[in-house]
């Protein structure tokens, strides 16, 4: 994929919704089809787990197979198209400074860390957790655990291997970087601004993100 960095000509301040998401905790909310979605990386490298569902049926939800295959890419970037599990275009990106965006490298879980970190980081919060909090609190905690599919990583650097493999590197983000799309259906956005402290996802040290709403 070549990747098409493009800034916006939308101001902060002519949002709808401002909300700055402290490090390691989740955000869910909904975005109207037309409205305008930015993730801003408010201190660089910071790695924002994402999901999304469509708001009328919770059972159709952004899938990483069918966004692959859709853009013939495994990354994101400035008019990709993420792409529900029934086939439907659920948004657009349509401006990103930094440029990649993984679809690859999942969520950080209780499970992921006691297979890759020594046993005593099992216990320490995970992007899985995140997403099972908001979702206990969303809407009278009509969707568990089985509505989580594989999520976009926005700002993570998770290059693949020659042999297929997945490395999990340095961000390629930074201070002020941003990635924004627009809703082609009303969905549903959560996300876990990534508590993870043990690979260099985060530069070691979760911090804020924003979300910003245009109608």
């Amino acid at each position: 994929m070549i990747t098409e960095l493009k800034a916006s000509a939308l101001s902060p301040a002519d949002a709808a919704i401002r909300h700055v998401i402290p490090a390691g905790e989740p955000w869910m909310g909904t975005v109207k089809a037309g409205q305008t979605l930015r993730i801003f990386d408010l201190k660089g490298n910071q790695a924002v787990d994402t999901l999304f569902f469509a708001a009328a049926d919770a059972r159709e939800a952004y899938s990483a197979q069918l966004t692959i295959q859709h853009q013939a890419a495994v990354y994101l970037s400035t008019g990709s198209d993420l792409v529900s599990n029934l086939g439907r275009v659920m948004l657009t990106v349509t401006a990103d400074t930094c440029g990649r965006h993984d679809t690859l490298g999942g969520a950080c879980s209780a499970e992921s860390n006691s297979f890759r970190y020594p046993a005593d980081r099992r216990y320490m919060h995970a992007c899985r957790n995140s997403f099972l909090k908001a979702l206990r609190e969303w809407d009278g905690g009509s969707m568990t655990k089985r509505h989580i599919p594989p999520n976009i990583n926005f700002f993570m650097n998770v290059p693949v291997t020659p042999d297929g493999g997945l490395t999990f590197e340095d961000g390629v983000s930074a201070p002020g970087k941003y990635v924004e799309m627009i809703a082609r259906m009303d969905v549903v956005c959560l996300i876990s601004n990534c508590p993870q402290l043990n690979n260099p996802c985060n530069a070691y040290d979760p911090t804020p993100v924003e979300i910003l709403i245009w109608n």
